[in-house]
């Protein structure tokens, strides 16, 4: 049921999505269809002045509905499965820029969420956000000790915007799924969860907090990646203390250039990090836009990046390691017999999926780009054709998958942004074949055993006691085993006793029946043949009866 507040919200959208001309995208979906012919009706079409491109419009009207809308454009862009390559290229540059909210709310948080007056809390803090985004804003500020730092304070009545948004977006989802015939496949119910929990996630700091504490101590020995310190004295849900960090934003080829840095070593080192992320950690940062990641100016010829906003982070288990890596270095090989084996070992595309048609797929997708030179080849597209393949064998598409796919395209694209002849595969391939043998080699077979010994040598003194208890439990199961086999012989030998009584019965009766059919007729005056025969018939029934009756009721009769 909709609500006045909720009514008032969908108003707001409606108005945006006619203002940026949106409507035109609306109405091409299948739902729509009957009453496409009145889109050139509209009045407010006859006012646009030149035709502004669909996806520039989605993106401007999703920026002005807010927050919510801006995470769905995101999460809707890595799924370039599902949308065309042009909407999905432009929902790709969403940024969060909206006006920081005023000064003094974000001073009554930080007092509530710490305890005590900010003056207490810190020497000095800047009114002034240094970054305002949808879901929160920053503020830089000195600790007592003179430790610069940055505070990301949540944005106040956030929870409640998203809430009110998300009921109306489940209810769309709904609806499309219902009456939309291609819409099961897109699965808009779940997207609309996804991006749910990805909000939640976002909303809570301690969670973005303990996130950048893991990757710190992950690139803690590292010259590739710098990753500033928590303070977790002044860190709630609502309020984030970090170091302070500066460096030079990524996207600024000029000032790298100026300070001397070596861009190819630059992209390369971030394509580095990316597979040591994945690979080595299974924990990586799935939010590398240019907007997060920075580099430090005192290092030149082996660059460190620096790395901020860890809101949204991605993880693999260790099956998808493997599965991933044996893609990966079969693409690298053309081995598309083993990509389409890979695909349905891993439970990827269904069992029943006939590998040589999938085999056949993946090669029609592949070739083609295979004859380009290594550095104009993307990964990352080429992921993104493989799962619009894998579209007609049912691949459901796994969500750690596609969180890989978004960070692979933001690490492709910032790395040919540095280096337009940066070639990925060589730099990936021998990293994926030394992961493969250093996981799958005698050497990660003694890393486990290692691990297993501190469990081993625990429970090494309990060893003796344990093969005595088994042995004991093997006698007394065999024992067990013997008194059962006698009981089965004597229920075999009861059920064969019991059968001959059955036909022993069976034949007495029949004797019966026929000593009496003998009676039947003229009668008897004097004792003939015919007498002897019905007496010997009955005395032989009478006998099988007697002799069918179980034990107990012969030696009582």
């Amino acid at each position: 049921m909709i609500g006045p507040r909720q009514l008032f919200r969908l108003t707001r959208i409606q108005l945006a999505m006619l203002r940026h001309g949106v409507d035109e995208v609306v109405l091409a979906i299948p739902l729509l269809s009957p009453v496409r012919f009145l889109g050139p009706l509209m009045p407010w079409r006859w006012a646009r002045r030149h035709r502004v491109p669909r996806g520039v419009r989605l993106r401007c009207a999703l920026e002005e509905l807010g927050p919510i809308f801006v995470k769905l454009g995101q999460i809707l862009s890595t799924r370039r499965d599902l949308l065309p390559s042009d909407i999905a290229d432009e929902l790709a540059l969403l940024q969060n820029r909206v006006p920081p909210f005023p000064c003094e709310d974000a001073r009554r948080i930080i007092e509530r969420s710490c305890g005590a007056p900010l003056a207490t809390l810190f020497a000095e803090f800047d009114d002034t956000p240094i970054a305002s985004a949808s879901i929160a804003q920053v503020h830089s500020a000195r600790l007592h000790d003179g430790t610069a730092v940055v505070v990301k304070v949540v944005r106040p009545g956030i929870r409640a915007v998203i809430g009110h948004d998300l009921e109306l977006l489940y209810a769309a989802a709904r609806m499309t799924e219902r009456y939309v015939p291609d819409a099961k496949r897109l699965h808009p119910v779940e997207i609309i969860a996804e991006l749910e929990k990805n909000l939640y996630d976002e909303l809570d700091l301690m969670r973005e907090a303990a996130n950048a504490s893991q990757l710190r101590r992950n690139f803690l020995d590292s010259d590739l990646l710098y990753v500033p310190a928590i303070h977790w004295r002044y860190t709630s849900r609502d309020v984030l203390v970090m170091e302070r960090v500066h460096g030079i934003p990524v996207s600024d080829i000029p000032a790298l250039r100026a300070h001397g840095i070596d861009l190819r070593r630059l992209a390369e080192r971030g394509t580095e990090i990316f597979f040591t992320q994945v690979f080595r950690h299974s924990f990586f940062h799935a939010d590398m836009h240019p907007g997060n990641i920075f580099v430090d100016p005192e290092r030149k010829q082996e660059p460190r990046y620096i790395a901020i906003d860890f809101g949204i982070m991605g993880s693999l288990a260790p099956v998808d390691h493997h599965y991933l890596a044996g893609n990966f270095l079969a693409f690298f090989n053309r081995d598309y017999r083993r990509v389409a084996e890979l695909h349905v070992e891993s439970g990827w595309v269904a069992e029943t999926t006939r590998v040589d048609e999938l085999e056949a797929a993946i090669r029609t997708v592949c070739e083609p780009i295979f004859e380009r030179p290594l550095h104009e080849i993307s990964l990352a597209q080429l992921l993104i054709r493989l799962f619009q393949t894998g579209r007609r064998f049912d691949m459901e598409v796994q969500p750690q998958l596609v969180l890989l796919q978004k960070t692979l395209l933001n690490v492709e694209g910032l790395g040919r942004t540095l280096y337009p002849d940066l070639d990925l595969w060589t730099t990936a391939k021998p990293f994926l074949e030394g992961w493969m043998r250093d996981e799958l080699g005698p050497q990660a077979v003694w890393r486990r055993v290692q691990r297993q010994l501190p469990e081993w040598g625990e429970k090494l003194p309990e060893l003796p006691n344990r093969l005595e208890r088994g042995l004991n439990d093997l006698h007394t199961m065999r024992c067990e085993l013997q008194h059962h086999g006698d009981e089965m012989e004597q229920l075999r030998g009861e059920l064969e006793r019991s059968q001959r009584r059955v036909y022993a019965a069976i034949l007495g009766g029949a004797l019966i029946i026929a000593a009496v059919l003998t009676q039947q007729g003229e009668p008897v005056s004097g004792w003939d043949e015919l007498s002897t025969l019905t007496w010997v018939l009955g005395l032989c029934g009478v006998v099988s009866l007697l002799w069918a009756l179980p034990r107990r009721s012969r030696q009582r009769c």
